[in-house]
């Protein structure tokens, strides 16, 4: 089944923006669950697949289309993993900048003093009939002391360096950060998928 539209359950601005610039190059047209003003789907699973599918198993049953959703979070050592699966959660009322200062504070107070971090992607597609597929990406790096503001990058990005780099998520090229991110190499999974369909 060759795709030339494809929704995505998400209200997330920066992640909308990081999609639709993914699959572009492939002319699938990406329509974004705030697009058909379809509400945000509760996450109650314990993993990232497990979230991923109940967001993007919900939509195709009321549009009959394919859908794709992803959950994602940064996972930090001296934290035991947190926040993991509730990335987006722990920062208060979504508030990153509030939510890096909470991680950073946090760190501080860890007997761990690791810096390694990671982060992990689940991308999920699901077809109307029930049938789905998981692709999964990760990252490795390192929390930065402070915030490392660029004109890029949402979420935890400040302040997460990947492996290799001097700089954080929110410093480099989208174009850069797209090929090395836990949603960047979970997303080249998924474009490899469709190129074989």
């Amino acid at each position: 089944m060759k795709f030339d539209k494809i929704l995505f359950a998400s209200h997330n601005a920066g992640k909308i923006s990081e999609i639709k610039n993914m699959l572009a190059p492939l002319g699938i047209t990406v329509v974004s669950s705030a697009d058909v003003s379809f509400p945000d789907v509760e996450e109650t699973g314990k993993t990232f697949a497990e979230n991923s599918l109940l967001k993007s198993q919900t939509i195709p049953k009321t549009f009959g289309i394919p859908c794709i959703a992803d959950d994602s979070g940064l996972c930090v050592d001296a934290l035991d993993g947190a926040p993991g699966v509730y990335s987006a959660r722990y920062a208060p009322n979504r508030d990153f900048d509030k939510g890096i200062d909470k991680l950073l504070a946090e760190m501080d107070k860890s007997a761990n003093k690791s810096r390694a971090a990671h982060f992990s992607c689940v991308v999920s597609l699901a077809y109307p009939d029930g049938r789905y597929e998981l692709f999964e990406g990760r990252v490795d790096g390192k929390i930065s002391f402070e915030k490392m503001n660029g004109s890029g990058g949402f979420g935890y990005d400040p302040v997460f360096i990947p492996d290799g780099y001097d700089c954080s998520f929110a410093q480099m090229d989208k174009n850069e950060k797209n090929k090395i991110s836990h949603r960047g190499r979970a997303m080249q999974k998924f474009k490899e998928y469709l190129m074989s369909l």
